[in-house]
């Protein structure tokens, strides 16, 4: 899907201002998996999740990389990769962000790119999308994917059908303006909001989102089956 909006004041930073920075959301129970550990330190084909969506932000342009995992394993996480930043996360996903977010703030990047680590297998040529649509301009910008399957939306005792041509499945990584981002997560904080993912955090602050194409790889591990998909796709067992 081609680009939708362009921020009113895109105007191309100095040069030196340009650095992109990855946030990791790896925090997460993944309770569904029945694991004995979180979802983004499960192995596939020999690489835990949290390490395949690392090495595909570092390929698609990220200079620099947070990785917020649960307290108790930012020990393994760091020792395993010295040169990112691992922090501990929050509650929820929004809190875990905005942890990452924060340690940032000390040396901010102009960009930042904030990724799923569930998204393991996401293409390094989707990060670099992102990362392009930011660069160019964009404030707010996320991936998607078309929705295959007949959709119909319900109330109460009754449905209707929703035209699928008109809807898209929305992924990560997302990509921002760094002061954009952290503005949208201390409005909702202020105001007590939720959202399932950051462009929604943005839009709410009044910013335009821009769509760039997805990747069906980019499809997110949740249960059993999505884990056994993933391990047949990277050639594990």
């Amino acid at each position: 899907m081609p680009d939708e909006s362009v921020s009113p004041d895109g105007d191309k930073p100095p040069e030196s201002l340009t650095s992109v920075a990855g946030v990791i959301v790896a925090a997460g129970s993944g309770e569904r998996l029945g694991a004995d550990r979180p979802k983004a330190m499960i192995e596939v084909a020999g690489r835990p999740l949290w390490r395949w969506a690392v090495d595909a932000m570092r390929e698609g342009g990220c200079e620099r990389i947070i990785v917020v995992t649960p307290p108790e394993w930012v020990a393994v996480v760091a020792a395993a990769d010295p040169d990112a930043m691992v922090v501990p996360g929050g509650d929820s996903r929004q809190e875990s962000v905005g942890l990452g977010l924060a340690a940032l703030a000390a040396e901010p990047p102009q960009y930042v790119l904030v990724h799923d680590a569930a998204r393991g297998l996401t293409p390094a040529a989707v990060v670099g999308r992102v990362v392009a649509s930011v660069r160019d301009g964009n404030v707010a910008v996320t991936p998607v994917v078309p929705v295959a399957d007949t959709i119909r939306q319900f109330s109460d005792d009754t449905s209707h059908l929703l035209d699928r041509h008109k809807l898209c499945a929305v992924q990560t990584p997302q990509g921002f303006v760094f002061d954009v981002l952290t503005r949208a997560h201390a409005k909702a904080t202020a105001k007590g909001l939720v959202a399932t993912d950051d462009v929604t955090l943005a839009e709410r602050a009044g910013q335009p989102v821009t769509l760039v194409d997805g990747d069906a790889l980019a499809f997110k591990i949740t249960t059993r089956t999505d884990l056994a998909l993933a391990q047949l796709l990277a050639g594990g067992d």
